[in-house]
C-alpha cells in the first residue's frame, strides 16, 4: 500500500511524493485524509532548520499534527467501522521517512487509539482540534488562574480568548503588533503593547513563542502573578532575576494536549460553545504543498493554512 504525503527531505527542501505505507494490524485504521493543517510553530521550525534538538528527530519526514478524514478500512479490534469521520493527529506508518508528526499525507494507517469521532460536518474544521485541545490544556485543571493577558492573537491567541470566556472569566486583553492580526476579536479586545497602562496582570498567557519577551511580561505582572509559557522556545529562555524576584514571579510551562483535553474540545465544538470560524484564512490543493508552506510561513494574514487532499490520489 502507497499514499501520496508531504516530505520534508531537510530545511526549506519540501515535496510531495509517493510513501509506501506499513500494512495494518487488527487494532488499526486506514484513514484517508480530506484536510491537514501546517502548523506555524513547531512544523515551521523543522522546515526552516530552527528546531532545536527533538526525540526521534530526522529527515526525511513527513510533517503535519492536525488531519481529518474518513476511515476506509478498520481493524476487527478497533472498534471502528469504515465511513466514520475523524480527527488523527499525526501517524507513523511510512516506509523512507520518519512520522515524528505524520499527518500531511493522503492516507494513513495509525493505532485506533490515536483517533477520535468527529462530526462530518466540522469539514477542513476538524482538523483544527488539536490546536483548539492545545489551549485548552494551558487554561484546564485545579488552581490554574484564567488569562487576563494574552500575547499573540494568532490561532493560538485567540483560542484562548475564546476558551477564556466559554469559562466565564473576564474578557482578557490581547496583544498584538502586526496590524493584519489586530482583527478577528469575539467579545476581548486586541491592543498593541505600547497602549496598555497595565502593571497588575494575574496571569499572562504567552502565545507569541517570542522568549525575548520574558522581561517584559514580567513587569506587567502583580506580585504572585504567572507567566504561562503556551508557545514552542527555538531558543534557551532567560530573565532578569531582580524584577522577578520583587513580584515572586511564577513560570509554567504548558506542554501539549492529552486525551481528555481532545474529548473535552470536541464536545465544546460540537455543542456550539466553541466556535472555529475565522481560524482557516488560506486554503490550498495539497499537489501546491510547497507553495502552501511558504505562504503559511511567510504572510502575516494567514492564520492556519489548510491543504485540501480531495482531489490527490
Amino acid at each position: 500500500m502507497e499514499t501520496t504525503a508531504v516530505i520534508l527531505e531537510g530545511p526549506r527542501a519540501l515535496r510531495v511524493g509517493t510513501l509506501g505505507l506499513t500494512p495494518p494490524g487488527a487494532a488499526d485504521l486506514v484513514i484517508d485524509v480530506r484536510h491537514s493543517g501546517i502548523s506555524t510553530g513547531t512544523e515551521k521550525l523543522f522546515w526552516s532548520g530552527r528546531i532545536p534538538p527533538f526525540p526521534h528527530m530526522g529527515y526525511p519526514l513527513v510533517p503535519g499534527y492536525e488531519a481529518a478524514g474518513e476511515v476506509v478500512e478498520a481493524g476487527p479490534d478497533s472498534g471502528f467501522r469504515t465511513g466514520e469521520t475523524v480527527f488523527v493527529p499525526g501517524a507513523n506508518c511510512y516506509e523512507g521517512a520518519r512520522g515524528l508528526f505524520g499527518a500531511a499525507s493522503r492516507r494513513i494507517v495509525t493505532p485506533a487509539a490515536r483517533v477520535a469521532r468527529i462530526d462530518a460536518g466540522l469539514k477542513a474544521e476538524g482538523a483544527l482540534l488539536a490546536l483548539a485541545a492545545t489551549a485548552r490544556h494551558a487554561i484546564a485543571g485545579n488552581a490554574v488562574a484564567m488569562p487576563d493577558l494574552i500575547v499573540g492573537h494568532g490561532v493560538l491567541g485567540r483560542l484562548l480568548a475564546r476558551l477564556t470566556l466559554i469559562a466565564g472569566a473576564p474578557p482578557p486583553k490581547v496583544w498584538e503588533i502586526d496590524p493584519a492580526r489586530m482583527t478577528g476579536a469575539q467579545g476581548y479586545d486586541v491592543i498593541r503593547p505600547e497602549d496598555d497602562p497595565r502593571r497588575d496582570y494575574r496571569a499572562i498567557y504567552d502565545a507569541s513563542g517570542n522568549g525575548a519577551l520574558l522581561d517584559t511580561l514580567i513587569a506587567r505582572l502583580v506580585r504572585g502573578g504567572e507567566i504561562v509559557l503556551a508557545g514552542f522556545y527555538p531558543e534557551p529562555l532567560s530573565f532578569a532575576f531582580p524584577a522577578a524576584f520583587m513580584r515572586e514571579a511564577r513560570l509554567r510551562i504548558a506542554a501539549e494536549w492529552t486525551p481528555a483535553d481532545l474529548a473535552a474540545t470536541r464536545a465544546l465544538v460540537e455543542a456550539g460553545s466553541l466556535s472555529l470560524d475565522g481560524i482557516i484564512t488560506h486554503r490550498r490543493p495539497a499537489a501546491e504543498a510547497e507553495t502552501a508552506y511558504e505562504t503559511a510561513f511567510g504572510d502575516p494574514t494567514c492564520l492556519k493554512m489548510m491543504l485540501d487532499w480531495g482531489a490527490v490520489q
